[in-house]
């Protein structure tokens, strides 16, 4: 921290510059936050900037960052618990919980509980560390959360494939000659399932070392625009281009895994007779892309020194997610590039990461162990499809509902029934910054602190990252009003879920979540501390190197680190890390490129990558019948919807940022000129959108920047709900916007169980 004073004005203020890593996305970029202390009030933050000191972003930062003040000081975020929509203490708070709670499980049963978990969970510290515990408590097989509205199919294809859902290949970009990006915006998302910050220099970088980006995606997104080639794909086939580009591999002999990977891969063989049907001719028509670019396409992956291919939320929500995600480390696997560097690699993270563990072993992937009441939709990897969630509720499967940093009734597909279905629970309690459009229902919301008034680690996102580095970032400001630290409250909510009692003491919750990840490692063969006791190493984490007492989420985190690959081992490694030391280098660790790491990273039972597994092979029959049924549904020529990603915009709540709710980041709808004067839409005029699930009214957008055949409205909109606390997101874009997932059928992935948010048919309609 650095201090400064600045010029004397009417009241004497005080600055002071804090290094904090920003929460908001995941491009975990570092920022400078400076902090006004005037004399007789609350410090405030002046303004935020990028750090060009940060080891790892190096002074970028987004529009999102540099508001981090702007939604600290929100003057509608919540600053007290609520019960019945009315601000309360602590304690009658957490008695309702109890109590309503306490009514549901004693008239239905723990089954009738039903736990669902947002995003922003990964996105902070106390979220990543405790809400394991809440789920526990709860003790429901009803868990639903953002991954199967996101990134689940990746998750089950490396678990089938390396034996973890997180052990996902990265694209080694600073590194790499030829990068492919499938179903993605890098360039607005900054990243997703790739923590790569500035990603508009290392695009830079890469070209100007001679290397070509491919963008594969239905719009001329920012990423699309700045590509040396655009191939615009119709929606949802990018699992045909991949097969296409691999059966070309196979078939012209270009394939080669190197000798370092093939010592580890089993499945090889089998590849032939199942993409065979995939020709590029056979998927031209379906794809909307020619043969011979889709043969070009596979003769450069292969013919490159390196290349990295990558596919996100444009290939992970839709109807063959698992497949899509499975064919595009297939494709780098057949080119060599896999585990090589400008290629896809493994990060190494200080901690967390359990492909780095001892405490993790072989085991083989077991999906399905449970199923939803309603459609007998399958459990994977612990948790129900969130596309199933209304149809629990109305089904009254799910009575009461807790939901941690979660708004699913903008974010959850079948939104129209989901808004109905959230209206009769018995019970529903949010843990949320804001009164969203889902807490506007609540029974309870229990607030947490401002992004700026906790200490931030990221443990998901640094298992994701280009380069392995470490920051750690204590709290900015003390929290405002009357909030709790957020492990508290997590960790008091899962002793209200154990007991159904309300005097539950969060320490002592806190002392067993603790206790029992240390206990797994004196258990494991192989660990630093095995046969440590778990009292001692407990005591050493519960004290910082200055004698300043530590609990909760940073005590956690210095015994996560201690463990790690880096760690000090408790003194098995004295020069180690320690929280206390990554705390001493307050820009971040720069802990080196990207390594090699197979096959230390296998947790499959035959310990080799598989790379033909036989759940996901046999879903390829549903892709050969799929093939026939595409080609009636081009020739059809109806209208087929996609989401899309806006800089300014990082799910509901940016919407309720006066300086994020500006330039493009509007609910409109983008629709090619062809296809508005075939229906007689004008731009700027309202049109009504319309699917098997639903119907909303929006503006159009006509533009060329997306193909003739695909209409495009963007995720996170639909504010104007009665009792929702966003001032702000209720007026932006005149009204605030179409909620998408009113639109959103409930059909899945059925390897995933995650939502088809993109490709659906629609039709749409002047007003």
């Amino acid at each position: 921290m650095s201090e400064t004073t600045a010029r004397p004005a009417a009241q004497t203020t005080r600055t002071t510059t804090h290094r904090y890593t920003c929460p908001l996305c995941e491009a975990t970029c570092g920022l400078l936050v400076e902090v006004g202390h005037p004399d007789g009030a609350a410090p405030r933050v002046v303004q935020a900037r990028g750090n060009p000191d940060d080891v790892f972003s190096k002074g970028f930062a987004c529009p999102k960052g540099l508001a981090i003040g702007e939604l600290q000081h929100d003057p509608d975020r919540l600053r007290a618990p609520l019960v019945d929509g009315e601000e309360t203490t602590w304690e009658h708070a957490w008695s309702v919980v109890a109590e309503r709670l306490g009514r549901v499980v004693t008239e239905h049963g723990r089954g009738a509980l039903g736990l669902y978990l947002g995003n922003p969970n990964v996105h902070n510290l106390a979220g990543q560390l405790y809400v394991g515990a809440v789920a526990k408590a709860a003790g429901t097989r009803n868990i639903f959360s953002a991954s199967t509205t996101d990134q689940m199919p990746k998750q089950v294809a490396t678990t089938y494939m390396f034996g973890d859902p997180l052990t996902v290949p990265i694209p080694d970009v600073d590194r790499t000659d030829l990068l492919v990006v499938l179903g993605a915006d890098p360039l607005t998302s900054n990243g997703s399932l790739w923590t790569a910050p500035d990603m508009p220099g290392r695009l830079r970088a890469l070209r100007k070392r001679g290397g070509r980006l491919v963008v594969v995606d239905p719009r001329t997104s920012r990423t699309a625009k700045a590509a040396d080639t655009h191939l615009a794909i119709r929606p949802g086939t990018d699992v045909f281009l991949l097969a296409a580009v691999a059966h070309v591999l196979l078939a012209e002999g270009l394939a080669d895994v190197g000798p370092h990977v093939g010592a580890h891969l089993e499945g090889l063989d089998a590849l032939p007779e199942v993409l065979a049907p995939f020709t590029p001719d056979a998927v031209a028509p379906v794809v909307g892309i020619p043969a011979e670019a889709v043969t070009t396409l596979a003769r450069d992956l292969a013919a490159a020194r390196s290349a990295a291919v990558y596919g996100r939320i444009g290939t992970t929500t839709v109807r063959f997610g698992t497949l899509t995600s499975w064919l595009v480390d297939v494709v780098n696997t057949l080119t060599g590039n896999l585990d090589a560097p400008g290629g896809v690699m493994f990060p190494l993270a200080a901690a967390g990461q359990r492909n780095s563990s001892p405490t993790s072993r072989a085991r083989s992937p077991r999906f399905g162990r449970w199923t939803s009441a309603e459609r007998g939709l399958p459990e994977v990897l612990g948790e129900l499809p969130t596309a199933a969630l209304a149809e629990e509720i109305l089904g009254g499967h799910v009575r009461g509902l807790v939901t941690v940093a979660g708004n699913p009734a903008l974010s959850a597909p079948d939104g129209g029934r989901l808004g109905k279905a959230l209206d009769g629970l018995d019970v529903l309690i949010c843990v949320d910054l804001y009164r969203t459009e889902t807490a506007a229902r609540a029974d309870v919301v229990l607030p947490v602190p401002g992004p700026l008034a906790r200490p931030h680690y990221d443990l998901t996102f640094n298992q994701f990252a280009c380069r392995n580095t470490a920051h750690f970032s204590p709290a900015v400001l003390p929290a405002e009003g009357d909030v709790e630290p957020e492990w508290r409250t997590l960790c008091r909510l899962a002793g209200v879920l154990q007991t159904l009692a309300p005097q539950v003491d969060p320490d002592a919750v806190d002392a067993l979540v603790v206790s029992a990840l240390l206990g797994q490692h004196v258990a494991a063969e192989g660990s630093p501390v095995h046969g440590r006791d778990v009292a001692d190493l407990v005591a050493q984490v519960s004290t910082a190197a200055d004698g300043t007492p530590r609990t909760g989420d940073v005590r956690m985190l210095d015994a996560l680190l201690r463990l790690g690959p880096y760690g000090d081992g408790f003194g098995a490694r004295p020069d180690g890390l320690t929280l206390d030391r990554l705390a001493a280098a307050p820009d971040g660790l720069d802990l080196g490129p990207l390594e090699p790491r197979l096959p230390e990273v296998l947790r499959t039972p035959s310990g080799r990558v598989e790379l033909a597994p036989a759940p996901v092979v046999a879903d390829v029959a549903r892709l050969r019948t799929a093939l026939d049924e595409a080609r009636a549904a081009v020739a059809d020529g109806g209208l087929v919807l996609v989401g899309r990603r806006h800089l300014r915009s990082n799910n509901s709540w940016a919407h309720n940022l006066p300086s994020l709710v500006t330039g493009s980041n509007t609910c409109t709808l983008h629709i090619h000129p062809d296809d508005a004067a075939a229906r007689g839409i004008v731009d700027g005029a309202p049109v009504a959108v319309t699917s098997s699930a639903g119907s909303v009214e929006t503006v159009a957008e006509v533009t060329d920047r997306i193909r003739a055949g695909v209409v495009s409205l963007p995720h996170g909109w639909g504010h104007a709900v009665d009792g929702a606390g966003l001032s702000v997101a209720r007026t932006a874009d005149g009204d605030g916007g179409a909620n998408v997932n009113v639109l959103v059928p409930p059909e899945v992935d059925p390897l995933s169980g995650t939502a088809v948010l993109n490709g659906y048919a629609v039709e749409v309609a002047a007003v």
